[in-house]
């Protein structure tokens, strides 16, 4: 066959503690996480594709549910295809581990050796090669020494793990250099929750699909697992988006209006079921936000709200016009500016951005 489909997918973190949210927030959160496996399992099924891979960190290590495991094994059963799993530092494989305990279905094989070994699957004229974590740090890369050219002539040569490329901390760091001659045609990442796009170093396909639903506000936007189609020398592939809510770090300049209206401005109808940040931003009056107040007025615009105050006093421009320093003669020399050319709003906000840039280090009049 030319090319297999492929289900790339990495990071889940079941079982999360959301500590961000109150407590029964956070508990639909862990439940919400849990569906994503019955909706990688109809993704699988809906895109009829040959291998699901799965490179690590399916489990949060703080705590495993009983449910959570359960729904596991149900979901990798229901998938219609091989599932290679590799556990990471989160959900290192070990004889105590979760993932000793469990009985898989017979579609899935659970790498569970540091070293990288390859499955056969003459049926896609594939082989996949993947190790596990056996403890939560790893100094050493899974790829060094590593080559795929023992694998027969004209099958499609995959790889599957957790690593840091270009790491320097204790993940398992990979070189670009060790991809490029590890001989794989796709190597299937996870540890790095963003993802990275379809990576290229010599004739090896990679990437990290990032986590599939976000945890907090350092995991924004739209969250999933990756689609492909590889075979030997080409691979493409696209984001399909499974989470069920998002997070968004958005803005609110209060500058000349009223900091509700600028909030709900932000809030747009889209964001009712994802998680927001509202950082009110520009220059207001003497009195403080009252962001409990705020909050009140825009209960029900998200499924969960915080609010900060980036803002500042408003002040008049041209107070410090007659100072004796730089700051005064960059006054001076805009106020001329404008008297002759009054109708020009964009001077006017020059002013102000040039006020803005001196307050962090003004010269003083010698």
């Amino acid at each position: 066959m030319s090319t297999l489909k492929l289900i790339h997918g990495a990071d889940l973190h079941l079982d999360s503690p959301f500590s961000g949210l109150p407590p029964e927030q956070a508990a639909q959160r862990r439940r919400e996480q849990r569906e994503l496996l019955s909706r990688l399992a109809s993704l699988a099924r809906e895109r009829q594709a040959d291998l699901v891979l799965l490179s690590g960190d399916l489990l949060d290590s703080r705590q495993t549910y009983r449910e959570t495991a359960q729904a596991l094994v149900e979901a990798l059963a229901a998938i219609p295809c091989p599932v290679f799993l590799a556990p990471g530092n989160h959900d290192a494989y070990g004889p105590k581990s979760l993932y000793a305990a469990l009985d898989y279905p017979e579609n899935v094989h659970l790498f569970q050796t540091a070293q990288l070994q390859g499955v056969e699957l003459p049926g896609l004229q594939c082989v996949v090669y993947g190790c596990a974590f056996r403890a939560s740090h790893r100094e050493d890369s899974p790829l060094a020494g590593f080559s795929a050219a023992q694998a027969p002539e004209g099958w499609t040569k995959l790889g599957v793990l957790h690593g840091d490329v270009e790491g320097s901390g204790g993940y398992a760091p990979i070189s670009r250099q060790e991809i490029a001659e590890s001989g794989l045609d796709y190597l299937a990442l996870g540890h790095v929750h963003q993802y990275s796009g379809l990576q290229r170093e010599g004739n090896t396909f990679w990437a990290y699909p990032g986590c599939p639903e976000g945890r907090g506000f350092d995991e924004t936007g739209d969250k999933g697992v990756l689609c492909l189609e590889v075979g030997p020398g080409e691979c493409r592939g696209e984001l399909v988006p499974l989470c069920r809510r998002r997070y968004w770090v958005l803005q609110a300049d209060v500058t000349g209006q009223d900091p509700l209206e600028a909030a709900q401005a932000v809030l747009t109808p889209e964001r009712r079921e994802d998680i927001c940040r509202v950082i009110f931003t520009g220059e207001r009056g003497e009195a403080p936000l009252d962001l409990d107040a705020l909050a009140a007025r825009l209960e029900g615009r998200c499924w969960a709200l915080t609010l900060r105050d980036g803002t500042r006093v408003r002040r008049d421009v041209w107070a410090r016009m007659g100072e004796d320093g730089l700051t005064g003669l960059f006054l001076q020399a805009m106020a001329a500016r404008i008297q002759r050319s009054p109708d020009d709003p964009v001077l006017q906000q020059a002013a102000a951005f040039g006020m803005a840039a001196l307050e962090h280090g003004e010269d003083v009049a010698p």
